[in-house]
């Protein structure tokens, strides 16, 4: 039987369809269909100035607007040659750290709804959710929209009240983690529904070009926070957390772990901030004519490898303009995953992958 999910249906993690071959509840066969959310950015951004493309790339992962803003302007920056100062760089770890917690809250409160346990841990992960929309509410503008990051730095400076109150979310966050721990992880129907179900192989993966918590998932060792330390990373101390199976257990498991590395980082962060600028005097903004050239940018995104590929002819916008994706990347080897499960079990594992319809159909 040929059974076709989606393009709307609550499995599906926005406009996606799975048409599914079954035999009784068993999946023999599984295409992914995706196309219906389709909005040019990478041909828009060889139309426009350097910088217009900025607001654009809070649109690819919308729950990860901070970390695609620093993704596009690192690889801006390396045609540049443009500096962030020391104080740029911070802030934007701790950015980046609180995106982290944000989206890996809101996968975990998602996974749990589809497994069936609904409203609680969902309304849980979004309480928190609130508490770090807030702060970027606070110094952005904006709660999702962020348009923060600048070429060389940042757009706005952090203020003593806002690094405050970001110390005391971080401070309140390992709490909440047991809470949900002790609700949760241990939970014999959970446990049921994730344990052994979706297994990836750790060479099936590295073939496939998946990373972030997935890859990790597997057992296998790959940080770019690690492997690249790009910004300030490697001053601080955090350990990489590595599963066994590569099942959906495992990673859910991993953004549970990386949450708490999360908070150490961000505690260290916010503690050793320095004063001083938070933009390159070089950085021109709208006038911005790289030299010819090209570059790639990419950074330890929540969902995987975040990355910018630009080639510069020297005018001001660019002459490409290419984004990888994780959402993306990580949704090919669906079918590799949902193989002999159940219709239910498919539901389950397209959650665990945690993709973001805007940066799949980009």
């Amino acid at each position: 039987m040929e059974v076709s999910m989606g393009p709307h249906h609550p499995s599906t993690h926005g406009v996606f369809r799975m048409n599914v071959v079954l035999d009784g509840e068993r999946i023999v066969k599984l295409k992914p269909v995706f196309g219906y959310l389709h909005r040019n950015h990478e041909k828009l951004g060889e139309g426009m100035t350097w910088l217009a493309s900025m607001p654009f790339t809070d649109r690819l992962d919308y729950l990860c607007a901070m970390t695609n803003n620093w993704a596009y302007a690192l690889a801006v920056e390396r045609l540049t040659g443009l500096q962030p100062p020391e104080r740029a760089e911070y802030i934007r770890v701790v950015l980046a750290e609180l995106t982290r917690l944000l989206n890996h809250t809101c996968l975990a409160g998602f996974l749990l709804q589809d497994t069936g346990a609904m409203g609680t841990p969902l309304m849980y992960a979004f309480r928190e959710r609130e508490k770090i929309l807030d702060l970027f509410e606070a110094l952005s503008g904006s709660r999702m929209m962020c348009n923060y990051q600048r070429f060389g730095g940042c757009r706005v400076d952090v203020s003593p009240a806002w690094l405050a109150a970001a110390r005391k979310v971080v401070d309140a966050y390992p709490r909440f983690l047991d809470e949900f721990e002790a609700l949760v992880t241990g939970n014999e129907i959970v446990m049921a529904r994730t344990q052994g179900v979706g297994r990836v192989a750790p060479e099936l993966a590295v073939a496939a070009g998946v990373t972030g918590p997935m890859l990790r998932a597997c057992g296998v060792d790959y940080d770019i926070r690690k492997v690249d330390g790009y910004g300030l990373y490697p001053r601080f101390h955090f350990r990489v957390p590595l599963g066994d199976h590569g099942d959906t257990y495992d990673r859910y498991m991993i953004r549970v772990l990386e949450m708490r590395e999360s908070i150490g980082i961000l505690k260290q962060a916010i503690d050793g901030i320095p004063d001083g600028p938070i933009l390159d005097p070089k950085a021109k903004g709208r006038g911005l004519r790289p030299p010819a050239g090209e570059a790639y940018g990419r950074i330890e995104g929540p969902k995987g490898e975040i990355g910018f590929f630009l080639v510069s002819d020297g005018t001001p916008n660019p002459s490409r303009y290419r984004v990888r994706a994780p959402s993306f990347v990580n949704l090919t080897i669906l079918e590799d995953m949902c193989l002999g499960h159940t219709v239910a079990d498919a539901v389950v594992i397209l959650g665990s992958i945690d993709i973001v319809l805007g940066e799949v159909d980009r």
